[in-house]
């Protein structure tokens, strides 16, 4: 008796795709990470397991909040494993412990010295208004600020503030981007 072709295909095509879910899966407990947000330079990243320091990327779970449900409502952020349904974010550390804060309309301060991509947007670009986090603090042992260094628009402490840093889940390096 002879399998019909269409049978054979539609099981090569399920063997196919669980070993690509299997060989994914090997890639992500080995410290593979894929970034396709404009929130850092797309590409491939390495999680090192290293603590988080100033500028270094960092893969993290936000915290349950409003900010963070209007984020995920509209799309700055995606669903996720995270607490909350929110997607894992990967942002740049652009300061910690006892670095000085200051967010105006031109930007973000650390220290005195303006982040790049930093401007304060009023709105997003569908018009909606963007939350605004305090306009001046000193982060302390726990805290950290987490910022683009990549795109104007990005979701970023601009609008939430510091993070804890128990919400890191991993350091994250570079290996292939664009």
């Amino acid at each position: 008796m002879t399998v019909p072709s269409s049978r054979r295909v539609a099981v090569a095509t399920v063997i196919g795709m669980a070993a690509l879910l299997g060989f994914g899966g090997f890639c992500y407990l080995a410290g593979v990470r894929i970034n396709t947000s404009p929130s850092i330079s797309l590409g491939l990243y390495w999680a090192t397991g290293e603590p988080a320091k100033t500028g270094d990327y960092v893969m993290w779970c936000p915290p349950r909040s409003e900010t963070f449900d209007l984020a995920k409502e509209r799309g700055y952020i995606g669903a996720g494993l995270c607490p909350g349904g929110y997607g894992y974010i990967m942002k740049r550390v652009a300061a910690a412990k006892n670095d000085v804060v200051t967010v105006a309309d031109e930007g973000v301060r650390v220290n005195g010295d303006l982040l790049p991509f930093s401007a304060l947007l009023k709105a997003d670009q569908a018009g909606r208004p963007l939350p605004r986090y305090r306009p001046g603090y000193k982060l302390n042992e726990h805290q950290v600020l987490l910022m683009t260094d990549v795109h104007p628009f990005s979701f970023d402490s601009r609008y939430f503030g510091p993070i804890d840093r128990s919400q890191i889940k991993t350091v994250i390096a570079p290996v292939l981007t664009w």
